[in-house]
């Protein structure tokens, strides 16, 4: 059935990603023509780091894929893309020092990241199953004048799993921006960027990543209101 507040929903979803993934793209490109000072390559910085910070048990790997880059806290593995990896510039030297911001949390026991991992499998089951258990819920009489017990508490599994799901989005928020915060300071710390246009390229691109994860947040956040609002948790019972 068309519902024209979910359509408002995504189309908000489509356009905040959108416009969040042009401006990484965009900043990672303009920030790829600054070369950094120091000559390292995107790899070579995370080996600085991580050796300035005293973690010898994470090791660095090139990753293919555009913007791939991720650590992998379970086997402790920094993954960078090519174009991170084997780049010079200020661009690559903020998306590997961000990454390696990641690998220090984890060594500090980085209480933010720490809930991140845990919320994790409930998170991925609540983003795919929760809002079917809703729907399943509504039809079965959940969110009507009157609504059978199955209905009604498949309704609530369904906004608590999308709850947690949610929950993941918006803990990620601090746990990447305190990753470029760690990043920008490790690189000004040790001469691998100088002060001017190379850290501003590292800022900007870093700063355009990090809303990527607040366009997240905002939508998950409007979605979990959608479905506790259908299911009649909130809002008042529907028809």
């Amino acid at each position: 059935m068309y519902d024209p507040t979910y359509m408002m929903i995504i189309l908000l979803g489509l356009v905040l990603s959108g416009v969040a993934a042009f401006m990484v793209k965009s900043r990672f490109k303009k920030g790829e023509k600054i070369p950094i000072s120091s000559g390292y390559t995107g790899a070579q910085v995370a080996e600085q780091i991580l050796r300035s910070m005293g973690i010898t048990d994470v090791s660095i790997h090139q990753h293919s894929g555009f913007l791939s880059d991720h650590y992998n806290p379970l086997n402790k593995t920094l993954n960078l893309s090519p174009a991170v990896y084997n780049g010079r510039s200020a661009a690559s030297a903020g998306v590997a020092a961000h990454e390696v911001g990641h690998a220090i949390q984890h060594a500090q026991h980085y209480f933010p990241m720490w809930v991140r991992s845990a919320i994790v499998p409930v998170a991925n089951i609540g983003s795919n199953l929760g809002p079917w258990l809703v729907i399943i819920g509504i039809m079965l009489g959940a969110g009507a004048e009157i609504d059978t017990g199955m209905g009604y508490w498949l309704a609530v599994l369904g906004v608590a799993l999308f709850a947690a799901a949610t929950a993941f989005t918006l803990v990620t928020v601090p746990v990447e921006f305190d990753a470029s915060a760690r990043a920008k300071h490790q690189l000004q710390s040790l001469g691998i960027v100088k002060q001017g246009a190379e850290t501003n390229a590292v800022s900007s691109v870093l700063t355009a990543a990090g809303l990527t994860y607040v366009a997240a947040a905002i939508i998950s956040v409007f979605n979990l209101i959608y479905w506790a609002h259908r299911a009649g948790l909130i809002g008042g019972k529907r028809n």
